[in-house]
């Protein structure tokens, strides 16, 4: 689960779900209408038009302002979550790669952002080839590949 906008992001297996958050509903015990108001309430669950999910690896989501990022390992793809919907990053150059790469990665694969290079990060588990890869914004683009694990602090 992640917040955004006050609303809450649910990143399942095989689908991406926003649900509303903090919307008013009015409401009495017996199921009549307009006796309270709460905000405290979920709302509508409303799925993206997207065949994405994070799969079984919630390690590999990281954040940063209004963009979100994750694998899905069942479809060999690393994906952006932005605003303007979701899209895989992966194709950038790199989709053989981790088309190849994700389904056969049996370890983790945690990601993490860093603000100062403003980029996305991605390390396998150390038992699977200590490697990790950088996505950038800038470039848009997979900018480095390194065979050092990424070191969570």
């Amino acid at each position: 689960l992640h917040t955004r906008q006050n609303d809450i992001i649910a990143y399942c297996e095989n689908k991406v779900i926003k649900i509303l958050t903090n919307k008013d509903a009015l409401f009495n015990a017996d199921g009549n209408a307009n006796i309270t108001s709460n905000k405290a309430v979920l709302g509508q669950a409303i799925p993206y038009n997207s065949d994405y999910g994070i799969s079984k690896n919630p390690e590999s989501f990281a954040s940063y302002t209004h963009r979100s990022y994750f694998t899905d390992r069942n479809n060999g793809v690393v994906v952006r979550h932005s605003m303007d919907g979701m899209e895989a990053i992966s194709d950038f150059g790199m989709k053989d790669f981790f088309r190849d790469a994700l389904p056969a990665n049996a370890g983790y694969m945690i990601g993490s952002y860093d603000v100062k290079k403003h980029q996305y990060n991605i390390s396998t588990h150390p038992t699977n080839a200590n490697s990790t890869i950088s996505f950038a914004e800038s470039v848009k683009g997979w900018v480095s590949k390194n065979h050092l694990p990424l070191k969570l602090v």
